[in-house]
This record gives structure tokens, sequence and C-alpha cells, in this order.
């Protein structure tokens, strides 16, 4: 703390208020570009054919009341990246490495927003080869732990693995016995499929205790898979190049030769 003062009290100043015109051209700056408009167009790419930058287009939405110079250099920088893989698409092919016609994984990062201390939870659904449903969204409410937050991840991964059995029964596709919802926390994987893990969590919303519900049905089967395989791990954070190159391949998001 000394060396905090020594350091504050080396250089004096004869006014007490610091210039913050600043702030007044910072904001004037941000009025006169057209924020909104850019994070609509994001959100419709990273909703229809652009799964990679789901979290990014996320975290920039949340600042669309307010947002400041950075926020608008980390769109320029979305955008230079967007450019960069204009000739990405996603491919659909039988994957053989696959047992079930489709294959489901959740993630979170635990307090991941530094405001609100709430998690960001992320499922992809591939279909083949390809990726056919993905989310990345803020939860609703903050996480004690990283138990929670991938527990609560999974609820959602869950019932959209209920939705997709259904759809494709409709339309003549034989379903297993069981579907695999991939997980890289073996608690939150205990919690799901043993009841007298749940009193730990007490607290969480009753609804979100239906994921036991569907387990125990044997509709879902909660399977771990290491984090460096956990290609919804895309979406929950920012990550480096080489890992987002892997899980874009995983996703079956590359560069297409026709274009």
């Amino acid at each position: 703390m000394s060396t905090l003062y020594h350091a504050i009290y080396s250089s004096l100043h004869r006014t007490p208020a610091a210039t913050i015109s600043y702030l007044t051209e910072e904001r004037a700056f941000m009025r006169s570009v057209d924020y909104g408009a850019a994070i609509g167009s994001l959100q419709y790419l990273c909703c229809t054919t652009c799964p990679d930058i789901a979290y990014t287009v996320g975290q920039l939405a949340s600042f669309t009341a307010d947002p400041g110079v950075a926020h608008w250099h980390a769109i320029k920088h979305l955008l230079c990246y967007i450019k960069g893989t204009m000739d990405y698409a996603i491919t659909y092919a039988l994957d053989p490495s696959m047992s079930q016609l489709f294959t489901t994984y959740s993630d979170a990062n635990h307090g991941g927003c530094k405001d609100t201390g709430r998690s960001t939870g992320a499922y992809i659904i591939k279909l083949g080869s390809g990726v056919v449903s993905w989310r990345s969204k803020h939860q609703s409410i903050v996480a004690l732990s990283t138990t929670e937050a991938e527990y609560m991840a999974a609820c959602k991964a869950g019932k959209e693995i209920v939705w997709m059995r259904k759809m494709l029964q409709e339309l003549g596709f034989p379903m297993p016995t069981l579907s695999v919802l991939y997980m890289d926390n073996q608690s939150a994987i205990q919690v799901a499929k043993h009841p007298e893990y749940h009193g730990q969590m007490k607290q969480l919303d009753l609804s979100l205790f239906w994921l036991r519900d569907v387990v125990d049905q044997g509709s879902i089967s909660p399977t771990y898979v290491p984090t460096g395989e956990m290609t919804a791990d895309l979406l929950t954070k920012a990550l480096p190049r080489l890992k987002v190159e892997y899980f874009c391949k995983q996703m079956g998001l590359a560069a297409c030769k026709g274009k």
C-alpha cells in the first residue's frame, strides 16, 4: 500500500479534477455508428450458418444499450474474422465415428460474466458430420459452482435432445433407446444420474431437476468427454486460434472447395 501511495504522490496536480472530455468524445463517436444494426446482422449470421461466432456475438449484444468504443473495436475484429472465413460452410456427410444418428455436447463457463457473475451455457447437436442446432447464452441465474453451471447447461441440451428425437421419429428415422449427451464435468454427470447428489443443489429451480427424470427413463445418457474434445467449448468462451480451428472442424465448419 505504501508503494501505491508513493506512486500517486510522486506526481502532483494543481487541479482536483482530471480532464474527462474524452468521455464526451467517446459517446459522440458511438452515436455516429450504428452498433445495433451491426449486432442484428451478426446475430442473423450466428443463428443460421456461423456457430463459431455465437459466443462473441452474444457477449457484444449484451452491451447494445450502452456500448463503448472498445465494443465497437471488438465488432470490427469480429468482422475481420468473418471476412477471413467467408468460404467456410457447414458440410453434412456420414461420420463413421458416430454410433448414433445425432450427437450432443453441452458445456458451461462458470462465472464467465464479470459484471453479473452469471455463467455462459452452450450446447451443439451434430447430425452426421455437421451441426444442426446450437445455443450460447448467459444462464438466467448465478451458479454457485461449476457443477451447477454444467448441470443447467445440460438441462437446456436435454430439452433439445428430446425435441430432436421426436422430430426425427416423425420423419421416419428409428431412434435408439437412448441418446448420448456429452459433458466434460464428472460431478454434473453424477448429479444427473444419481438422485442422492441433488441435496447439494436444493436452491436450483425445480424445473432443472427434469433432466434426472429423463435420464431415469432411459432417454438420455450423460457421458464424459475430455475438455479437449468438448466441441461446445467454442460457444462458452474466447479460445486461442488452434482450438478455434479444431472445434470448427469438429462442427463440420470448414473452407468449401467450391468457393
